[in-house]
């Protein structure tokens, strides 16, 4: 088989042009299987995207048939999943039987997924325009960990891009982010077919489109006329027919080549008179092929500009390859093909078109045919290892993480933010650890406290950077090169998410494992929401720290106090989310998130929600005392321990009315506050600090039901499993609502559940009626309910 950056000979072309209709009847038919054959007891819709599949057949044949290499990982356009099963399927790499299984249970997913597809899947699609960009973070990390580590298992990162995702914001967040520049691993396919979901896009945007990627620095390519067009314009008159398809908008030019060839001819040589000329030796039957030969579909134009793209270098490569949405198929460039479905009947005559003998409808090739030769020394090129799906070996550094690295100081007075700074410094020192470490930001690095971190680390740049500022006594010292270990972003959530995301993977995308910390303020996870479920759904693992949050941040205003946060913590999957109080919170959590990257299997990420308000490490104390070090870092660390006992409150104390004030993060010192206001008044109130709620709730969830009765018996014993509870969160009083149903007791949640507005942290607290009078009168409230 010829190399990919030696001309196709005309054998292997036609080999190639036999797999492509194969896996264009492939995909066609598992669509049409899923919604026409298989059964449907509920009637509910299954869909699928015959046109949208049909335009990428020929990109992704050439890629996988011919130009990619052992290494190269691929992110697939949401709507072309099925292409890519069939791509599976001919390389051996998925059993026939998954062919029927697209959209149904534990089958073949809509769009292709990491996690849950049984065939390996490079990248998750589906959120149009995250898939796109996920590769180009990717060729960074790996820029990163070759940097760092040497050897990786990556090679190059290909993007088939729908023309529509170039719509979407986040495309040009990152082709901004100057991070990325200079990535000459990266390879981005546009397939133009220039249909969105419900019509033809009208006008001729693709200049515009393709100046704004120069104008970015990237190298921009095209596939845009197949050879027999490139030919008939090569003849004498030909750059008018060129000029003339040139000019054509979109509509037009679509609905030109839907129709026969004697209509064809007749409108262009009314357009052009010398055009007749022209196209003279062209068969009215052939004419709309011809007419619609565009480079997208031309396997050798494509080969030919894709061997154009592997020598760039210094810089990211697009190709906008033009296709037909909807080629091969009856429905070819409709305007409304989006949807479509093909019919029994166009299924069968398509069948007979393509040879397909009847009752082989999901046959490969025969075997030792060229063609099936063809995809078996293909599958030995693309996939070596018969390994391929094995787990990645995991560094022996989890065991080696301290269960705390900082003294226990409970005479300082400090923020969670601070804590956070501080112990990234001291992990600075460990140089095993730190060299899994990096850290990245979207240009809130010095007011998240990670200028520690970087002083001793250094940021990550290609080419080292020269130092223009020398003042010794500059807080946040930028020493930019390869060495570095911070990644500085441009103020985009999004991109600092997708960052996150494709660093999380290094192992399983590169061969080698990070520990990838965050920071931004957390009002704006909502921002990269997006991107962070993206990561979570692919099964990314890394840790970052919303800071400052909640009302806490009281001058700031409500358009940077977060509520809902808490809520994105406790509702999003494969993440453990953590609201600390004290300084060794912070750092127990930290570290058990590092724990949590290493373990690639079963690890999760880490969501730390800090603050910037000043506690008092002695509340600490009496638990300290109570608990001993050990046992109180366990309890935390499942989610939650007394902080308070109500016995603590001398003999004044009436034990008949025992009130749990249930507080998280800043909001514990307001709830220790009106314990000790209430011992005064004789009610016996505990102070349950909640450093994890959403581990609390997964306990519940998960206890069997006949071990309930004794669930929590650390944090709420039996004696007082029907205790009135006060819920105290700055957030929405929701987030910690669910507690009184653990043994049905009465709930009386507080928090914050309208939008901030500026003000003292006082005059706030008192506002939402979250300060620690409040909590008082609710405790009056439900004690006097009870007497």
């Amino acid at each position: 088989m010829s190399s990919p950056a030696q001309p196709v000979n005309p054998e292997t072309l036609a080999t190639l042009e036999a797999i492509q209709q194969r896996v264009l009847w492939l995909a066609t038919n598992i669509i049409h299987h899923a919604n026409n054959v298989r059964p449907n007891s509920d009637g509910t819709k299954v869909g699928g995207h015959q046109a949208s599949c049909a335009s990428s057949v020929s990109i992704l044949t050439a890629l996988y048939f011919h130009f990619l290499q052992a290494g190269d990982l691929v992110s697939i356009k949401p709507h072309a999943s099925p292409v890519f099963h069939a791509i599976q399927y001919l390389l051996g790499q998925l059993p026939e039987e998954y062919l029927t299984t697209l959209r149904a249970y534990k089958g073949l997913q809509a769009y292709p997924s990491r996690t849950k597809d049984p065939d390996k899947v490079d990248f998750s699609t589906g959120s149009v325009g995250l898939g796109a960009v996920a590769p180009l973070f990717a060729g960074l990390v790996q820029k990163y960990t070759q940097a760092h580590f040497g050897q990786v298992t990556s090679r190059r990162f290909i993007a088939l891009v729908g023309d529509a995702e170039l719509d979407e914001g986040n495309i040009w967040e990152a082709v901004l982010e100057e991070a990325l520049e200079e990535l000459d691993n990266v390879i981005w396919i546009v397939d133009l077919n220039r249909q969105s979901l419900d019509r033809v896009v009208p006008g001729i945007r693709a200049a515009r489109l393709k100046q704004l990627f120069v104008d970015n620095q990237w190298r921009v390519l095209e596939a845009k006329y197949g050879r027999r067009l490139q030919a008939l314009f090569a003849q004498p008159g030909g750059e008018a027919l060129q000029q003339a398809i040139d000019e054509m908008g979109n509509e037009e030019y679509q609905a030109l080549i839907r129709l026969s060839g004697e209509q064809i001819r007749a409108r262009l040589i009314q357009v052009n008179a010398g055009l007749e000329a022209v196209l003279q030796d062209v068969a009215d039957a052939e004419l709309p092929a011809v007419l619609s030969n565009l480079g997208g579909h031309d396997l050798a134009e494509l080969l030919s500009v894709l061997n154009e793209a592997d020598q760039t270098r210094g810089q990211p490569t697009i190709i906008f390859a033009y296709t037909i949405k909807g080629w091969g198929l009856p429905i070819a460039g409709h305007p409304l093909n989006h949807s479509m479905l093909l019919s029994n009947n166009q299924m069968e005559a398509l069948r007979a078109h393509m040879n397909i003998p009847n009752g082989t409808e999901w046959a490969a090739f025969p075997p030792e045919s060229l063609a099936d030769q063809f995809c078996r020394q293909t599958a030995a090129r693309l996939y070596p290892s018969a390994a391929r799906n094995g787990t990645v070996a995991t560094p022996a550094l989890a065991h080696k993480i301290p269960a705390s690295l900082l003294d226990l100081n409970l005479e300082s007075i400090a923020s969670t933010q601070d804590a956070f700074g501080r112990l990234l410094f001291r992990l600075a020192d460990m140089p095993e650890l730190r060299a899994h470490m990096v850290t990245c930001s979207p240009d809130v690095s010095f007011s998240t406290n990670l200028a520690g971190w970087i002083n001793k680390t250094g940021a990550f740049k290609l080419i080292e950077q020269p130092e223009h500022e020398v003042d010794a006594q500059r807080l946040l010292k930028w020493k930019r090169g390869p060495s570095g270990q911070h990644v500085e972003l441009g103020i985009s959530e999004m991109n600092l998410f997708l960052l996150l995301g494709m660093l999380g993977l290094s192992a399983e995308l590169h061969g080698q494992v990070l520990v990838p910390i965050g920071t931004l303020y957390d009002p704006f996870v909502c921002r990269g929401l997006d991107a962070l479920i993206y990561g979570l759904y692919a099964g990314a693992k890394f840790i970052f720290a919303g800071t400052p949050s909640g009302i806490t941040l009281a001058p700031e205003g409500g358009a940077h106090q977060s509520t809902i946060t808490p809520s994105i913590g406790m509702e999003l999957p494969h993440l453990h989310m953590v609201e600390p109080c004290f300084g060794c919170e912070v750092e127990w959590a930290l570290l058990e998130g590092m724990r949590e990257c290493f373990d690639r299997a079963h690890g999760r990420a880490t969501y730390l929600r800090l603050s910037t308000k000043p506690i008092d490490q002695r509340l600490l104390q009496p638990a300290v005392d109570r608990l001993g070090e050990a046992t109180l870092r366990q309890q935390a660390l499942a989610g939650g321990y007394r902080l308070r006992e109500w016995r603590e409150g001398g003999p004044d104390v009436d034990p008949k009315y025992v009130v749990n004030i249930a507080a998280s993060g800043a909001m514990i010192p307001e709830a220790c506050a009106a314990a000790t206001y209430l011992w005064r008044e004789g009610i016996a109130a505990n102070v349950l600090n909640l450093t994890s709620p959403r581990r609390l709730f997964e306990t519940w969830q998960t206890t069997p039901p006949a071990q309930r009765p004794t669930l929590f018996d650390w944090l709420i014993p039996a004696a007082e499993r029907r205790t009135p509870i006060i819920t105290v969160q700055d957030g929405a009083s929701h987030g910690l609502a669910w507690l009184g149903s653990v043994f049905g007791s009465p709930v009386t949640a507080l928090g914050v559940d309208d939008f901030g507005q500026s003000g003292t942290r006082s005059d706030l607290y008192r506002h939402f009626e979250i300060d620690w009078e409040s909590i008082v009168a609710a405790a009056f409230r439900i004690t006097n309910d009870i007497k």
